[in-house]
């Protein structure tokens, strides 16, 4: 069975950076994306990215996230950057759509 590993959340005040990882117990994906939920709403695709390095975002993110991928590593980031209090939330990967098993997530608290 596939596992996801996210990593990087954390606490940070509004206009901080964050940098979360991803790793997939996998040999090869194909689009990927992040997603995160926040408190009382449904889970959002934020970001995502195809096999060839293609990327599109979420509104409310763009021109402030930026994901990345290395296949090498199977792995895929985020960075974050100009943070808001509104982007508190469970960050989590996945294929783009979803298609393994969620994994633990890691939180990103934006708050002064």
């Amino acid at each position: 069975q596939v596992q996801l590993v996210e990593s990087g959340g954390g606490l940070v005040q509004p206009g901080g950076s964050l940098r979360l990882s991803c790793v997939a117990s996998v040999t090869s994906f194909n689009a990927m994306g992040w997603y995160r939920q926040a408190p009382g709403k449904e889970r959002e695709l934020v970001a995502a990215i195809t096999s060839r390095g293609t990327t599109n975002y979420a509104a409310s993110v763009k021109d402030r996230f930026t994901i990345s991928r290395d296949n090498a590593q199977n792995s895929v980031a985020l960075q974050m950057n100009s943070l808001k209090p509104e982007d508190t939330a469970v960050y989590y990967c996945n294929m783009d759509p979803p298609y393994w098993p969620w994994g633990q997530g890691t939180p990103v608290t934006v708050s002064s």
